[in-house]
């Protein structure tokens, strides 16, 4: 009977640390696989190392968009962005930062894949990829590093060197320092915009935006 009750409360103890080690990594992971972070103290809605998809000579205007590469609202302003930088290129820095959402099962793996692009000076080619086949893989509930590992083969990335970006701690922390001044500049969502350091509602079409920029622009 006792060597029953020290097996029984061996394996409790078993159970027990087993659960410990589950919540501890469940406290540093999303449930989505997104990387957790807490806010910057120092938040900046730019910093040197931001991926700029315009940078004028002379910019009178920093329109940074914290975004997710899964999530449906920030494919539907890509267009509308893509259609402003073109429109603007020569006055307005559009800059764009990573901040996967939980919920999204892929959103962390789309970051790691084209900071791991960025990192080949391919950056812009695959978050337009990845905006462009959104429907394709959007919303999946198995992995799909594959598919984006296919986006990267198709770009003309050298593999080896894509491949272990992936898999590198420091690209993961790329991300993490976009989610954390995101945090801190008070990001609750994606896509979320910051005009000149003031966090503002995401514009509602092309047309809001437009003047949005030309009402900061004439100032």
């Amino acid at each position: 009977m006792k060597k029953h009750f020290l097996v029984a409360a061996a394996l409790l103890a078993v159970l027990t640390v087993g659960l410990g080690v589950a919540l501890a990594l469940s406290a540093n992971r999303s449930p989505s696989g997104a990387v957790s972070a807490e806010p910057a103290a120092d938040a900046k809605p730019v910093r040197a190392s931001s991926h700029r998809l315009t940078d004028p000579e002379r910019s009178e205007l920093t329109v940074v968009e914290f975004l997710d590469f899964e999530c449906e609202g920030c494919g539907a302003m890509y267009p509308v962005v893509e259609r402003l930088r073109e429109e603007y290129e020569d006055r307005v820095t559009f800059v764009a930062r990573y901040f996967p959402m939980p919920g999204h099962r892929n959103s962390q793996t789309a970051a790691l894949a084209v900071e791991a692009a960025a990192q080949q000076g391919k950056f812009e080619l695959m978050y337009s990829k990845l905006f462009d086949t959104q429907k394709e893989w959007g919303e999946a509930q198995e992995s799909k590093a594959a598919t984006f590992r296919g986006y990267a083969e198709e770009l003309g990335l050298d593999m080896a060197k894509f491949d272990a970006a992936v898999d590198d701690p420091r690209t993961e922390e790329r991300v993490r320092t976009d989610q954390r001044d995101g945090l801190g500049l008070g990001v609750q969502g994606t896509p979320t915009f910051v005009v000149d350091g003031a966090k503002i509602p995401a514009p509602g079409s092309y047309e809001e935006f437009k003047d949005l920029i030309e009402s900061r622009l004439a100032r």
